[in-house]
């Protein structure tokens, strides 16, 4: 039910904006995440929109914007002054209802999950 893309091969410093689609008319939710995992390392989480409200990991605040469009049922990353340390494989993440403030950078508050797009980022 999500399906994520925009990732690709970009140079440190360059910028991608990943889209994550939510199909069925009647699934809106209202939180939805990124998180990423890269190689010989565990998932971590990127960024959430929570029924409006945003939160970030420390690393990409003020670098990644995460938005949502209702009327397209999408949720995006817009990723600035990528980094190598950025290439991971991006998932998107969604659950049906708000999730608790001190939750919602937890993965385990999120039960559907995308199918992960890859971010490579050279220095």
């Amino acid at each position: 039910q999500l399906q994520a893309s925009g990732g690709g091969l970009v140079q440190a410093g360059g910028s991608l904006r990943l889209s994550c689609v939510v199909s069925g008319r009647t699934f809106s939710p209202n939180a939805m995440a990124w998180f990423r995992q890269a190689p010989g390392k565990e998932r971590e989480f990127v960024a959430t929109w929570n029924a409006g409200t945003t939160y970030y990991a420390d690393f990409v605040t003020g670098r990644f914007t995460i938005s949502r469009d209702g009327a397209k049922n999408t949720v995006y990353l817009q990723m600035n002054s990528l980094k190598p340390e950025d290439t991971a494989v991006y998932y998107c993440a969604a659950n049906r209802n708000r999730i608790a403030s001190g939750s919602a950078r937890s993965a385990r508050m999120f039960g559907y999950w995308g199918q992960g797009t890859q971010v490579t980022v050279s220095s």
